[in-house]
């Protein structure tokens, strides 16, 4: 069985600089579809929360996985749940406590849907909250970070994991910061949904692809690896293949043997 898990944002999704016609591009779209078609499975890894997929994707692809928030919350292709984990409360009030103020915009991740400080533009459902008291109930996946610069998101990765260390991990993703339970990654969340799937499929061939630093776990953990080359250098340096786009990966993978 082949297993493909890919990265959201900047590897399937673009948001930036594009229209709204090319921020999930057709090709690829049609792409994964024929990947389907012949057996294969296909499912998302990404620092979203599965709220923060839904909205772009939903009528238009059926991953068979979402593995979200690095890891913290895996759920199948009708959203049954895998894997469920969670930052303790206490964790997740300091680090509200320390950067809410300093005017960065944070988001929680509860039980799959969005949590946020102030309203926004978002064609899908979220809460707003002002802390972990009024939070909904449920596991808190993911707290997550959003800064300017990529200097800034560096030095908050290197905060957070420094002084809190023993109970998250936190991943720079361009100028975003995840900071997810300890033990958590993409690369973690694949391999547990490889094991997972040897249940059901026996031998399972693993394949991922990813633009950015905090997609590193995940090309590390699998069989064969992709990115870009607009990736940073380090990123293609650790991929098995540096290819134009998702879809010349996927074709890749479907003539693997």
């Amino acid at each position: 069985m082949k297993v493909f898990a890919s990265d959201f944002d900047g590897t399937l999704y673009f948001y930036k600089g594009a229209t709204e016609a090319e921020r999930l591009p057709p090709v690829s779209v049609e792409t994964i579809r024929r990947y389907q078609a012949a057996g294969h499975l296909f499912g998302l890894c990404t620092g979203r929360q599965v709220g923060g997929l839904t909205p772009f994707i939903g009528g238009i692809l059926q991953p068979d996985f979402y593995i979200t928030s690095s890891g913290a919350n895996i759920v199948g292709r009708e959203l049954e749940p895998i894997l469920k984990r969670g930052v303790d409360r206490s964790v997740a009030d300091a680090l509200i406590r320390e950067y809410n103020p300093k005017g960065y915009r944070m988001t929680l991740d509860i039980e799959g849907e969005i949590c946020v400080f102030a309203r926004m533009d978002y064609p899908g459902f979220y809460h707003v909250i002002t802390g972990v008291d009024d939070a909904p109930d449920g596991l808190i996946h993911q707290v997550s970070i959003h800064t300017e610069r990529l200097e800034d998101a560096a030095a908050i990765v290197e905060t957070v994991n420094e002084r809190f260390g023993d109970f998250v991990q936190a991943f720079q993703n361009v100028v975003e910061v995840d900071i997810a339970p300890r033990g958590c990654s993409k690369g973690k969340g694949v391999l547990y949904l490889r094991d997972y799937m040897k249940q059901h499929w026996g031998t399972v061939k693993l394949y991922g692809i990813g633009d950015s630093m905090n997609d590193l776990p995940l090309l590390d953990a699998a069989d064969v690896s992709y990115t870009f080359p607009y990736a940073p250098e380090l990123v293609q340096k650790r991929a098995t293949k540096v290819v134009p786009t998702i879809v010349d990966a996927l074709l890749d993978s479907m003539n693997d043997d």
